[in-house]
């Protein structure tokens, strides 16, 4: 099968799979081409440290697979199935992430505050250059998001710990149950370390602002993934609210943890669904039930609990100056669905009080400049705490330039 994968990919020269479709700008024909599996983990290397991660996870239908000459007249190329497969050999041959030591970076110090994408790559391409680092973690173990919060039926979590071990063995120092603003104050580790790197993450879901959202029985989907307290489904009515992958992973949870019933609300139609659409198609054979074009008005309860949702129907119209068509609420078209639980996975924001210390943009992330520094001096952040993509793909990317930066200013 790999043989396969590799004969059928043309070697682009121009290679639109990497510098357009992949947030990383991995070289994929490159390693793809590669046949000694080693040598292609070491050509990924180069670019990410979370091979076998993105190989399974990733929307590869938008990005790198989406921009395959391949799919004009066919199919694309499996490239996440060639990555999910050499990064699986490297964690089989215990392939290691090679080094490339600047003797100028030895006696620089790092802090990493965060160990999920964005700071274990962060974290790694300075270490692979010879700078001591050290992770700050909130909870016991690392992985962020990998960790808490997607599911196990999507990534084994042998993966992810086997994945994490490869960049800890590059030499980092790793310091567990460490909450920002109690244990640690950034103020402080700005002193004693030549630069920090905060990539905290965003993941407080945000709110819709609706009619009885303060019912009992009305939770955050990316609470409920991150600690895995979840309500007991069995042989209840459960609506989710989103179309991106907390959605997903919130109604295939659901539908395992016993719900008799789970069903996905979304105001747009399916093709505009963020979701990768393997992801939607599973859902759908698992017996979750779509609700296209289908906005909540209200949540109506009875004694504090919730008992039912109030939908209407919307129409998809184009708006001057917007990329994206917009749902219009259809008025009469008003509609109850008897429910018990009703979960918003429709985006998350910062928790406030992480990031007390940071100035922030108009929409409540940390700010930073051009160099990924924030307001604080020597203090630099990254992924999803910024504002970026909320994949895994860009917030690797996003701690992989902040280590870039990084370099630049200590060696000033």
């Amino acid at each position: 099968m790999k043989e396969e994968i590799r004969n059928y990919c043309l070697n682009c020269k121009n290679k639109p799979c990497s510098l357009k479709g992949c947030p990383l700008h991995n070289n994929i024909p490159d390693f793809i081409h590669e046949e000694n599996l080693e040598k292609a983990f070491n050509i990924l290397c180069e670019t990410t440290v979370l091979p076998a991660i993105c190989g399974k996870i990733c929307p590869h239908q938008k990005q790198c697979q989406g921009s395959c000459i391949r799919g004009i007249k066919g199919n694309s190329v499996s490239i996440g199935e060639m990555e999910e497969f050499i990064g699986a050999q490297s964690i089989k041959n215990s392939y290691k992430i090679k080094k490339n030591i600047d003797l100028k970076l030895k006696e620089k110090r790092v802090a990493i505050v965060g160990g999920g994408p964005a700071g274990l790559t962060c974290s790694a391409f300075l270490a692979k250059k010879g700078v001591k680092v050290t992770i700050y973690e909130k909870y016991n173990e690392l992985g962020g998001i990998l960790t808490h919060g997607i599911p196990d039926f999507r990534l084994d979590k042998k993966i992810v710990k086997a994945t994490i071990n490869k960049i800890i063995d590059l030499g980092i120092e790793v310091k567990l149950n460490k909450t920002l603003g109690k244990d640690i104050k950034i103020e402080e580790l700005a002193q004693e370390y030549d630069a920090v790197f905060v990539g905290i993450g965003a993941n407080i879901p945000t709110k819709m602002n609706i009619e009885g959202e303060e019912l009992k029985g009305v939770f955050g989907g990316n609470t409920l993934l991150e600690t895995g307290n979840h309500p007991d489904y069995n042989d209840k009515k459960v609506a989710i609210i989103g179309g991106g992958n907390v959605a997903m992973d919130m109604c295939r949870t659901a539908k395992r943890l016993g719900a008799k019933e789970v069903s996905i609300i979304y105001r747009r139609a399916e093709e505009q669904m963020p979701a990768e659409k393997k992801e939607i198609e599973e859902a759908t054979k698992e017996g979750v039930k779509f609700l296209f074009q289908t906005n909540i008005l209200k949540i109506l309860g009875k004694d504090n609990q919730v008992e039912k949702i109030e939908c209407i129907k919307t129409k998809l119209i184009q708006k001057e100056g917007e990329t994206r068509l917009s749902p219009v609420n259809i008025d009469g078209t008003n509609f109850l669905i008897d429910i018990d639980y009703v979960i918003m996975a429709t985006g998350s924001k910062p928790n406030d009080e992480d990031i007390k210390p940071f100035e922030k943009n108009k929409w409540g992330y940390i700010s930073v400049n051009e160099n990924m520094e924030t307001s604080i001096s020597n203090v630099f952040a990254g992924g999803d705490i910024i504002g970026e993509k909320a994949t895994v793909a860009y917030a690797a990317k996003s701690g992989r330039d902040a280590s870039e930066k990084i370099i630049e200013y200590m060696m000033h």
